[in-house]
């Protein structure tokens, strides 16, 4: 059974930084894909950052780049995505999602190509 449970939301103000982490677990973790969706209230959940099996590759929303950094540790099985200079923008629930795939390139993908999905977190940016 594939599970992916995400952790580290909370309430923050505009300007400061959070930590969110997917672990993953009842999968062969290092030949998935992985990405950061989110969703906001009354929105469709969007694509925010996804790295490539090896961690090499990785590709961001122009919503978010050079503010989140997205990584992984196939050793522990966990992709985390670090989140600074917040926005209230940025609130939204925030949800793992996994990709079996081979290829070498991180690009963008829509929701609906992800194989499994964590339940989600809240992160809300107060302003």
């Amino acid at each position: 059974q594939v599970q992916l449970v995400e952790s580290g939301g909370g309430l923050v103000q505009a300007g400061g930084s959070l930590r969110l982490s997917c672990a993953a677990s009842g999968l062969t973790f290092s030949i998935y894909a992985m990405a950061w969706f989110r969703q906001a209230p009354g929105k469709d959940r969007e694509f925010v950052a996804g790295i490539s099996w090896s961690g090499i590759s990785t590709y961001y929303a122009d919503s978010v780049r050079a503010r989140f950094t997205i990584s992984r540790d196939n050793a522990k099985n966990t992709v985390d995505l670090q989140m600074n200079s917040l926005k209230p923008g940025d609130t939204a629930i925030y949800y793992c999602a996994a990709k079996r795939t081979v290829a070498r390139v991180m690009d963008f993908m829509p929701a609906a190509a992800f194989d499994y999905w964590g339940q989600g977190t809240q992160v809300t940016v107060s302003s």
